[in-house]
């Protein structure tokens, strides 16, 4: 019977040291990843209604890319901390004033 138990508490212990492991990295960003891809979508809907000229499109685009060096960056050390998450957010923020206001000038590609 100890034999047992013990078998049944080391198997527990390995299942739980292998499922948390995950947990200790916090290196995943799922809202931000999320948020770009739609931002992405919107400067891409954007041009192709033309409410978005080449210049900003491009302009949109490369913040985006800014955007996502940073997330890289914060990714790097292996953890992202909540400044690392909310200096991101306000980038996101920030990019997603910036497409709001191409859509929405007087600026056509008509």
């Amino acid at each position: 019977m100890k034999k047992y138990n013990f078998i049944l508490t080391l198997i527990l212990i390995l299942g739980f040291a292998l499922a948390g492991n995950k947990s200790y990295a916090q290196t995943e960003t799922k809202g931000a990843d999320v948020r770009q891809k739609a931002q992405r979508v919107r400067i891409a809907d954007g041009r192709l209604d033309g409410e978005v000229t080449r210049r900003e499109a491009a302009a949109l685009n490369a913040e985006q890319r800014h955007i996502r060096r940073a997330e890289r960056r914060a990714k790097a050390d292996g953890e992202v901390t909540r400044v690392e998450k909310r200096k991101l957010e306000r980038k996101q923020n920030r990019a997603n004033r910036h497409i709001r206001r191409a859509k929405h000038n007087e600026i056509d590609n008509n």
